[in-house]
């Protein structure tokens, strides 16, 4: 295809600059030309007939002379800088109209393919006016973006022609992961663990860092009364404690071929990420210290140990691109990293598969070390496909082989289990729908039982 058609058929594709025949136009010239050809019976000279066409042509011609000049238009693009996964949001085009000429008009936005929108914008923009055309965006995928195009279309008076133009407009998005679990927590604790059980309690032992002194209650701790400020104010005062603060915790995040997995909304990868942002929001707003590892065959992003609620959006910064890679991850590679890094006591929660890290009999010498030192959990997501098959009726003998198989799978995912808890290393799995919540309440559980 040559470069001139190329060019024309950009135009037809909403691309490019030029000017455009409607369909009103066409369908004018065919109803003409029908009227002609039943008009030529009786003899009308050709010479009437091509006179016509002109007319008509120079006609059309005059509506697009009457139409908005190129020059007199003006556009912005008002768009979140931010975006979060599978959330809805508006974006605003401003369309300034300085000619003395009403128009209406079609709009294209050059947002990346993947994003899900409705398009073409439809509207009028009357003369000497502005007007916000405003869609909805969807972002499925996360990393960052650029948009850098509008496509424009608009008619002339009679809407007899439309013009074409392409206006360079260049805007950045991030697409960072979902954060409406984050944000819940945040908003309300105890209610986003409510499913769990888990209560973000004081202590009553008089272990942690004293908090302050409140009226006694049945149920508190006898040995927490202060008797000097009972004497003082004559009613029975008690002391208040909470879990120390100023704790390390290290969240891995496995980002091997096995974290691709589909769920019902997203990967793995997905809900490993906004559940580890989630426990990183819980443990930074409780005064501690969290850094954060992505790994798969090495390290992807490392964040070093930061405190302060400030810290979450250089964690945010950091982790927000990362992807599934093809590769096995290197757990023993990541760990020997790990060990080197992180010298201070800390609570070490990886996200990762339950199953495929069970294989790594090579992994096992450096968590024996790691323990000497560091707490270790690891939290991944039920196989709901395998939960599904052991259950259901073995119908037929293909059937029942899927079964038992499914059933070995599960036995030797429970013994493997058995073993590395022998070592004092936990692992637990949860539907992915929990999985925020079951990591920030084993996080909690193990603040409030002072284990670090």
């Amino acid at each position: 295809m040559t470069r001139s058609l190329k060019s024309l058929w950009a135009r037809f594709l909403f691309q490019g600059r030029g000017v455009l025949p409607t369909k009103r136009l066409l369908w004018l010239f065919t109803l003409l030309s029908i009227a002609l050809i039943i008009v030529s019976i009786w003899d009308i000279s050709w010479t009437f007939l091509l006179t016509m066409n002109i007319l008509i042509l120079i006609a059309s011609l005059l509506d697009l002379l009457f139409s908005a000049n190129k020059k007199e238009l003006s556009f912005k693009r008002i768009a979140p800088a931010e975006m979060e996964r599978g959330i809805a949001y508006q974006v605003k085009i401003e369309i300034k109209n300085n000619s003395p000429y009403s128009l209406s008009f079609r709009l294209i936005d050059g947002v990346p393919q993947s994003f899900i929108q409705q398009f073409p914008l439809k509207g009028i923009v009357s003369m000497q006016s502005t007007v916000l055309a405003v869609y909805e965006v969807i972002a499925p995928v996360r990393g960052e973006y650029r948009i850098d195009k509008i496509y424009f279309r608009y008619s002339s008076p009679l809407g007899l022609w439309e013009k074409q133009i392409t206006i360079e407009q260049d805007d950045s998005i991030k697409v960072i992961p979902d954060l409406t679990e984050t944000k819940q927590y945040l908003e309300n604790a105890q209610k986003f663990l409510l499913y769990e059980g888990v209560k973000i309690r004081k202590q009553q032992s008089g272990v942690g860092e004293f908090a302050k002194i409140r009226s006694y209650v049945v149920g508190d701790d006898p040995r927490n009364i202060n008797w000097r400020q009972t004497a003082k104010l004559r009613e029975v005062m008690t002391n208040e404690y909470e879990p120390e603060h100023g704790k390390h915790v290290t969240i891995l995040i496995d980002c091997g071929r096995m974290m691709g997995a589909e769920l019902k909304k997203g990967n793995r990868l997905e809900k490993s990420l906004e559940a580890a942002i989630t426990v990183a929001a819980a443990a930074l707003q409780k005064g501690d210290y969290v850094s954060v590892l992505a790994f798969s065959k090495d390290v992807k992003v490392f964040v070093p140990a930061g405190k302060g609620m400030a810290h979450l959006q250089t964690i945010l910064q950091a982790v927000y691109s990362i992807e599934v890679d093809a590769a096995e991850s290197n757990y023993a590679a990541v760990l020997h990293y790990l060990e080197t890094m992180q010298k201070k006591r800390s609570f070490i929660l990886l996200f990762s598969d339950v199953r495929t890290f069970l294989h790594e009999e090579s992994a096992l010498s450096y968590l024996k070390r790691i323990r000497q030192r560091h707490l270790f959990l690891m939290i991944g997501i039920e196989d709901r496909t395998l939960q599904k098959r052991i259950q259901m009726q073995p119908e037929n003998t293909q059937m029942a082989m899927i079964k038992s198989i499914a059933q070995q799978q599960m036995l030797f995912k429970k013994k493997e289990k058995i073993k590395w808890e022998k070592q004092g290393l936990q692992m637990i799995e949860a539907r992915e729908e929990r999985l925020a919540t079951a990591a920030v309440s084993s996080y909690i559980d193990i603040m409030n039982r002072n284990l670090l």
